[in-house]
């Protein structure tokens, strides 16, 4: 059975296909039907955003849409910025992880972690919906060149080195993404079967 993952990221696209790759689905992108579309994420939380993008997926090509929602809650923050990650600063990764550290400027809770929700969803509206996280702080500096987003900053419990930092297959162990996927491995059968 094919699944559409349903987002134009291809970093995000790049890391699901790898880390999804030893399943019995295969899964095609966006590329594929050459659709440059966006979805409005008008959600208040992460598995809210990633079910309007599968759901919309789903519909529109008539397969099932794999979409996902991701991004980091801070304490001292509130928990945000939350389902605003990506749209922090309004100019990309880096801006991003400065505005960050800017609004963490001399507060010493750094206390932070990294969400991400993945909903399949199947042409007739069912869906399938997992949610992985890891626990972690705001470092003081950007670290690393090996990730995306917030990797630079982040740096997961029991470690001493950024996602970014510790690269690719460690990350695909202990990610927030990871863990939503092995919860997803674990219903592959069920999906699998579906229809």
């Amino acid at each position: 059975m094919k699944i559409l993952i349903a987002s134009h990221n291809e970093n995000k696209t790049r890391e699901l296909n790898h880390l999804l790759s030893s399943s019995k689905l295969t899964f095609v992108g966006l590329n594929v039907f050459d659709n440059h579309e966006a979805v409005e994420e008008t959600g208040k939380t992460f598995i809210e955003n990633a079910t309007l993008k599968a759901i919309h997926f789903a519909n529109k090509y008539h397969m099932p849409s794999l979409a996902d929602d991701s991004g980091i809650e801070v304490e001292a923050l509130n928990h945000g910025p939350g389902v605003y990650s990506k749209r922090y600063s309004g100019k990309g990764d880096h801006a991003n992880n400065l505005k960050l550290l800017d609004e963490l400027q001399g507060i010493t809770n750094r206390r932070a972690r990294f969400v991400a929700a993945i909903v399949v969803a199947f042409p007739d509206g069912k869906t399938f919906t997992f949610e992985g996280h890891v626990n972690g702080t705001i470092g003081f500096e950007l670290k690393g060149d090996q990730g995306f987003g917030y990797d630079p900053l982040f740096i997961p419990d029991g470690y001493y080195q950024t996602m970014a930092e510790l690269g690719s297959i460690v990350k695909d162990q202990i990610s927030h993404r990871a863990n939503a996927i092995k919860q997803l491995k674990e219903h592959i059968d069920e999906m699998a079967h579906y229809q």
